[in-house]
């Protein structure tokens, strides 16, 4: 089983927990219990870290079939990248794919929150919606009652002159356009 690691500090110790960790994951294999780390067999260890390994049988005097190590090793490559403080990228067992990590679960359901986003947005669309009606017949109110209360009360009558709608004038509101009072008016009291 080749495998090789990307820049990482290789010496005995190391070799040993890699060997301990195949032991691990063999004796977690039914009918291999038994498996000692001296079972693991390493074999062509370069500079780069690139190696390959077998795991013999003592009773038979045999090597494991690959196909049994690749189970065991899929089964706790995880801890055994965990052992090394490595992931799949850098510990990579070739012929072995590497393993997905677990979709994790948020902790509350995505449907919850998406209802809580959507349900937040409906209540202040309302709120929003009530104030605005409650301002609006407000103003509408006062409107009004100010105009019952001025002495002046006119009707408005909308006039049609030549086609065009036209408002009448308020002659006895009074307005007057300065720009067309002479100086002696301004300074003269009525």
């Amino acid at each position: 089983m080749p495998i090789s690691v990307d820049q990482y500090a290789w010496d005995a110790n190391e070799e040993y927990l890699f060997k301990a960790m195949v032991a691990f994951s063999m004796r977690k294999v039914p009918n291999r219990e038994t498996t000692e780390i001296s079972h693991v067999l390493l074999c062509n260890v370069t500079q780069r870290v690139s190696f390959w390994f077998v795991v013999t049988d003592p009773s038979r005097n045999h090597t494991l079939p690959a196909v049994e190590v690749q189970s065991a090793i899929r089964m706790n490559r995880n801890r055994i990248n965990n052992a090394f403080f490595l992931n799949d990228q850098t510990l990579e067992f070739l012929r072995i794919p590497s393993t997905l990590a677990p979709p994790t679960d948020p902790s509350v359901p995505i449907w919850i929150i998406i209802f809580g986003v959507i349900f937040c947005i409906v209540l202040v669309a309302t709120m929003l919606l009530i104030i605005s009606g409650i301002r609006q017949h407000r103003r509408k109110n006062k409107g009004p009652s100010e105009m019952e209360d001025s002495e002046d009360k006119c009707e408005n009558v909308i006039t049609i002159e030549n086609g065009i709608p036209c408002d009448p004038l308020d002659m006895k509101g009074g307005h007057i356009n300065d720009a067309f009072v002479t100086e002696d008016e301004r300074l003269t009291p009525l």
